[in-house]
């Protein structure tokens, strides 16, 4: 049997929180959750975490915050911010996606989740040739 994924999931809302611990849960997801950017980097620095779902908006540190710290710690962890989009257009993240929190269905989460948190299990088959070659011609 092949060990469940753990996600973090990270919003100061405990409703919302609630409502993504149930959804991860029943998809096979081992689920950590924190309230808040210091309790997260807490959960982060202690254990290992396959994927990191943040929400954009919150008090003290907010999810732009966070995925910075938390990309210093750990940068080979995939991380998705949820928010509002108007709050985040504009700005740089370091998040590998960002996803609008409304209007983002519960199944484009989910697949969203699937893809990045797939772990690497090298390179294809010729694929690594390839790469030196055109490493190769590149110098």
């Amino acid at each position: 049997m092949r060990p469940k994924k753990v996600i973090l999931c990270v919003d100061d809302n405990e409703q919302e929180l609630s409502v993504l611990r149930f959804m991860l849960t029943t998809n096979g997801y081992r689920v950590v959750s924190a309230s808040n950017g210091q309790e997260a980097i807490g959960i982060f620095s202690g254990e290992p975490v396959d994927l990191v779902l943040a929400d954009f908006t919150m008090p003290q540190m907010n999810g732009k915050q966070l995925v910075e710290r938390l990309k210093h710690i750990a940068n080979h962890v995939p991380m998705i911010l949820l928010g509002d989009p108007p709050a985040m257009s504009g700005e740089i993240h370091a998040a590998d996606a960002m996803l609008a929190k409304k209007g983002c269905s519960p199944q484009e989460l989910l697949e969203r989740i699937k893809v990045m948190s797939a772990r690497k299990r090298g390179p294809r088959k010729g694929h690594r040739l390839a790469r030196v070659e055109e490493l190769a011609a590149a110098s």
